[in-house]
């Protein structure tokens, strides 16, 4: 943040006030706006090769792809020269593909390991003394039906904030992992209707489970 700071500013006073004070030929500009390009550059890929949490993956994946080519080299004070410089990305291609490969994995992971906790839970919950919650009237389980959902399109949604083609490529993935999470969710819910039949709650339970299909389909 520090870096893109002091760049953003320090160039929007050389394109303004600077550049001027030299002739065309010197490219002013340009030569500024490539030291500061390498030295940010250099910074992002010694991170880049570093050990890296998961969120310092997604964050400096947000600077390769958003933070620096949107916010800071399409600002409205710079656009216009920066055009005229070919600075590339932060990172080499090689290295970024292989930091969005570390953070789809573990996007993946993150999200296949939520899904089965939140069905430990509703297994835990069936099991339970106590009627399922009702929403707008109906038996229904939020856990469940809307947590599911929500951790897919949040992650979804991060993802698509990194690129287009990141948010694509986790979303494949996550639809792999969606029929997967339904196949066991049916199975439990199988394995309930057969042996808990006597069970104080078990009609409101089944209505609860059926209405959550609505919201998976």
């Amino acid at each position: 943040l520090h870096m893109g700071k002091t760049m953003k500013e320090d160039l929007t006073v050389v394109a303004k006030y600077i550049n001027k004070l030299y002739p065309p030929e010197f490219n002013v500009f340009s030569i500024y706006a490539e030291h500061y390009h390498n030295y940010f550059a250099s910074q992002a890929k010694k991170n880049a090769e570093s050990h890296l949490e998961d969120k310092d993956i997604y964050l400096l994946l947000s600077w390769v792809h958003n933070f620096y080519p949107k916010d800071m080299r399409k600002d409205h004070a710079l656009a216009m020269e920066l055009d005229k410089v070919k600075l590339g990305s932060l990172l080499p291609s090689s290295l970024s593909k292989e930091l969005e490969n570390k953070y789809l994995y573990s996007e993946e992971v993150t999200v296949k390991n939520s899904l089965s906790r939140c069905l430990d839970k509703e297994i835990q919950r069936w099991k339970e003394d106590k009627e399922p919650e009702k929403l707008n009237g109906h038996f229904q389980s939020e856990l469940l039906g809307i947590f599911v959902i929500q951790s897919i399109y949040s992650s979804q949604k991060r993802a698509e904030d990194i690129s287009k083609a990141v948010g694509e490529e986790l979303s494949c993935r996550l639809l792999k992992e969606l029929p997967a999470f339904l196949r066991s969710y049916r199975d439990a819910f199988e394995d309930f209707k057969e042996k808990s039949k006597k069970h104080r709650h078990y009609k409101p339970i089944l209505i609860a489970n059926i209405n959550n299909c609505w919201n998976f389909r």
